[in-house]
């Protein structure tokens, strides 16, 4: 299995409808692209300072699942019109599991 981890901390400016906008968007990519296995969306419970606000753990088969995922329109739309307009920061991993 091969695990893709993404976290993303917003803008002081991004609203709430903005950070509801983007989970919508992620939460219909498991749909349109069959290659993901496993994808969990969270946000941050603010127990700790300085926590990014969202986290993305997304599992596919191999790296090459991980790659059609990535470069998929529909991934990149949600990332160009919905994840970039209020992105402060991300980080990112990907792991052999």
């Amino acid at each position: 299995m091969f695990r893709h981890v993404v976290m993303l901390r917003w803008t002081a400016q991004a609203t709430a409808a903005q950070r509801s906008a983007v989970q919508a968007g992620l939460a219909e990519l498991p749909r349109l692209i069959p290659e993901i296995h496993n994808y969990d969306i969270g946000n941050d419970v603010h127990l700790n300072e300085g926590n990014f606000d969202l986290v993305i753990v997304a599992d596919f088969a191999d790296v090459d699942g991980y790659l059609v995922y990535r470069d998929h329109p529909d991934h990149q739309a949600v990332i160009r019109e919905r994840i970039q307009p209020i992105l402060a920061e991300r980080a990112a991993v990907q792991c052999e599991m």
